[in-house]
This record gives structure tokens, C-alpha cells and sequence, in this order.
């Protein structure tokens, strides 16, 4: 993967974090930057750490699949990005839902391992491209601290309105990229 490839997964990886942290920043009066930065770091760690776990759960299969890896680099994006799309448009949402006035730290990581899940299935798709896993990881882990961290600054000001938009978004660029890793494996463009 390229750099570009690497910067549109990472972002589009933290779409979910980052419409749940407009959620939280939403339901807190004005919350500091202390705060979003705390929320930005507990997602941003989480979510660096489940692509690694997904990527050695990939590797230790990838010996059995290594002729058609390009297809289940591609079905595992594309049925996580239909998912991060119609859970976009599902009315009640728990990151939405009774959330209290402020974000202890175990709602906060209970929050940020829910919208993390996707990630360690594209780990699992990244160990059949034979991606540097620590560089994809830690630009994943930086994508979803600054997203969530502008996610909860932002929530104050636009509530849930933008939040189901901002993971269709992640959802389509999921679906964009198995798309892309798709063609070039199959070599459709050349």
C-alpha cells in the first residue's frame, strides 16, 4: 500500500469514532479540550491496537488462503463498510443513547472497543497485502485520535445531525478500498 492508500484507510477507519464522539461531545455542556483530547486518546490507542490483533489472526490463516487473499481483503471492507452504513442510518444507536453529563473512562473504552471492531477485521484483510502492520497501526490509532478528538469538539456545536453522515462516509471509503485492493489484484485496470 502506498502512503495516500494508507492516510484514506486510516481516516476512513476512524469515521466511526469520530461520529461517536460528536455523539459524546453532543450530550456534555461544552466540553474542554481536555476532555476531547482524553476521549481522542482512549479511541486513538484502542483503535491502533485491534488492527495488530486482526493482522496476526490474518497471518496465522493466511498460509491457507493465499491464492484468493485479494477476495477476502475485498469481502471483509465490503461488509464492513454496508455495515458501518446501516448502522448510520439505525435510529437508536447506543454511542446516542442515555449517555450521562460526563464520559467516565470505562463508557469512554467500552465506546471506543465497539467502533474498533471493524478495524481488527481489516487487520485481518491487511495481513494478506503484507503491509508494515506498526506503521498502518499507529497512523490508525493517530487518524482516530485526532477525528475523535475534533469529533468531540465538534459535537457541541452540531449534535448527531453530521455523526450518521460522517460514517456513511467511513462506510463508503471502507467499500472504496476492497474495491481498489479487488481490481489491481485482478489487474482490471491495466
Amino acid at each position: 500500500m502506498n502512503t495516500y492508500a494508507i492516510l484514506i484507510l486510516a481516516f476512513g477507519m476512524s469515521m466511526d469514532a469520530f461520529a461517536a464522539a460528536i455523539g459524546k461531545g453532543a450530550s456534555l455542556h461544552r466540553p474542554p479540550l481536555r476532555e476531547a483530547l482524553r476521549t481522542g486518546l482512549i479511541f486513538g490507542v484502542i483503535e491502533a491496537i485491534t488492527p495488530i490483533i486482526g493482522w496476526g489472526i490474518g497471518l496465522a490463516a493466511s498460509k491457507f488462503i493465499m491464492s484468493w487473499d485479494h477476495w477476502v481483503a475485498f469481502i471483509l471492507l465490503l461488509i464492513l463498510g454496508v455495515r458501518m452504513i446501516t448502522e448510520a442510518f439505525k435510529k437508536d444507536k447506543v454511542e446516542e443513547a442515555d449517555i450521562p453529563s460526563r464520559h467516565g473512562f470505562w463508557l469512554l473504552v467500552t465506546t471506543a472497543i465497539a467502533t474498533s471492531l471493524d478495524a481488527m477485521a481489516v487487520g485481518v484483510g491487511l495481513a494478506f497485502l503484507q503491509v508494515k502492520i506498526l506503521v498502518m497501526a499507529l497512523t490508525i490509532g493517530a487518524a482516530t485520535t485526532i477525528m475523535a478528538t475534533a469529533g468531540m469538539l465538534l459535537g457541541r456545536f452540531l449534535g448527531g445531525a453530521i455523526g450518521k453522515w460522517a460514517e456513511v462516509l467511513g462506510g463508503l471509503v471502507l467499500i472504496g478500498i476492497g474495491t481498489s485492493i479487488l481490481v489491481e489484484h485482478l489487474g482490471l485496470l491495466n
